[in-house]
């Protein structure tokens, strides 16, 4: 195995051992009791709720996971020492970085994979449809989560994890307000507010581009290159936040 992959290899194994597989089992627990709830107050909507809320719920627990691995995964590996380890082999700060980036990625697929076949054991167990639309609602998230991904490990790459943490709550949060945010702006009368608002707009990435759920809550087919310009919009905030990050990784003293 590369050093880069033995890097992202160790980097899951890490997070295994933060026991992030409990996040799956609540994840189950919260599915299999709504399931009861829902057929209590549903009838004609009763597969839509049931698709919104797993996705729903997916979506919040996944993202709870990303701010919690990615904003303190260097400030971790810089107070238990181990950065020094790293830096003193022919391993480049960038390959490092990117391999974490990488191992987080890799720990936020399996545990998606492992939420969709609990979501889908539970249509299968209503009988209530499965569409191509669920599938990329869940792949939509996965660009997301890439995106705040990268968004924690460069706050991660230079305040410690509780900034961190916060400043990637708030692009999360921002990023699905972005769209509110613009509408606001071209309503408003003053120049200069009208101006910072659709400039913050535009410096804020707009997560609601890879969001799909409302077309998977009602079975409506994703149109495809508004699908791949969702994810190459996603791809293009991971880079050039993942391109900040490594520019100040490379240049921080680690004494």
């Amino acid at each position: 195995m590369s050093a880069f992959g033995a890097m992202v290899w160790n980097g899951f194994r890490e997070a295994r051992r933060n026991r992030v597989t409990v996040v799956v089992g609540a994840f189950a627990a919260v599915v299999l009791l709504s399931s009861t709830l829902i057929t209590e107050v549903t009838v004609a909507t009763f597969d839509r709720v049931l698709t919104d809320f797993g996705l729903g719920m997916m979506s919040l627990i996944l993202v709870f996971l990303t701010i919690f691995l990615s904003s303190g995964l260097l400030s971790r590996e810089i107070e238990r020492r181990t950065i020094f380890l790293v830096v003193s082999k022919p391993v480049s700060r960038t390959q490092f970085l990117l391999a974490r980036l990488a191992g987080n990625m890799l720990t936020l697929a399996v545990m998606m994979g492992a939420m969709m076949l609990i979501f889908v054991s539970q249509l299968l167990m209503f009988q209530v449809s499965i569409h191509s639309t669920q599938v990329v609602a869940a792949v939509g998230l996965w660009f997301e989560l890439l995106v705040l991904t990268s968004a924690g490990i460069l706050f991660s790459s230079f305040t410690g994890p509780a900034v961190s943490a916060i400043a990637t709550t708030g692009i999360y949060f921002a990023g699905h307000l972005a769209s509110d945010l613009y509408d606001i702006a071209n309503r408003l009368d003053d120049g200069s507010v009208k101006t910072f608002a659709k400039a913050l707009y535009y410096l804020l990435p707009n997560l609601e581009r890879m969001n799909f759920r409302l077309h998977a809550t009602y079975a409506l087919p994703v149109d495809t290159s508004t699908f791949f310009s969702g994810v190459g919009y996603g791809l293009g905030w991971a880079a050039l936040f993942t391109a900040a990050a490594i520019f100040i990784f490379e240049r921080r003293d680690f004494r």
